[in-house]
């Protein structure tokens, strides 16, 4: 059983290792945003402070070729780069767990070749706290279609369950994944009863 106290410490756990990494690329001078589950932890919790899931881990989308300079700039950080099954991370040096990892994704690439779009390039970020800037909602919802897991699927749930999916993000979708958006609404709606 999760207990309250666990919860608070994860959190504070994985806002850490996002602060740490963010002021290690900030001082450098490097583009990223957060993205994946605490990026969408974030912006539901900015609507709803109870509405929010945690996540298990960071994921931030930096840009390839800025790869060998992030590899240095997290040093000061206490973290090192690794590349294990075909996944890029930062783990902490002194405990390099994947768990603890910090995921990175690259811009205006696919994840995995099957997706049907690349992570999306940088636009104006959200500022989560002083050091943490998280992708808009906008790409959050097209990287979460992308995807499309279950997880991914819940992170739509809960973006759209705080009103965060707005028509207008909704009508810059292409169509495959606008379909999948009203798959997962017309899903939810079935599961709550709704329908």
């Amino acid at each position: 059983m999760l207990l309250l106290q666990d919860y608070d410490r994860h959190l504070a756990q994985l806002t850490d290792a996002a602060e740490r990494v963010c002021r290690a690329m900030q001082a450098a001078g490097i583009s990223y945003r957060v993205v994946g589950g605490l990026a969408v932890l974030f912006h539901v919790q900015s609507r709803d402070p109870l509405a929010g899931r945690l996540t298990k881990d960071v994921d931030l989308a930096i840009d390839r070729a800025d790869l060998p300079r992030i590899v240095d700039a997290v040093r000061s950080a206490g973290l090192e780069y690794r590349h294990a099954a075909g996944v890029d991370m930062l783990v902490d040096a002194k405990e390099p767990k994947a768990r603890s990892a910090v995921h990175l994704v690259f811009v205006r690439e696919k994840v995995r070749p099957q997706y049907v779009e690349p992570v999306p390039d940088f636009s104006e970020p959200v500022v989560a706290d002083e050091t943490i800037l998280v992708a808009p909602v906008a790409d959050l919802v097209r990287m979460k279609l992308t995807s499309f897991r279950i997880v991914d699927k819940t992170h739509i749930i809960d973006l759209d369950s705080v009103g965060l999916i707005t028509p207008d993000i909704e009508k810059a979708l292409p169509e495959i994944l606008r379909e999948r958006l009203d798959q997962v609404r017309k899903e939810e709606r079935q599961s709550t009863g709704a329908e």
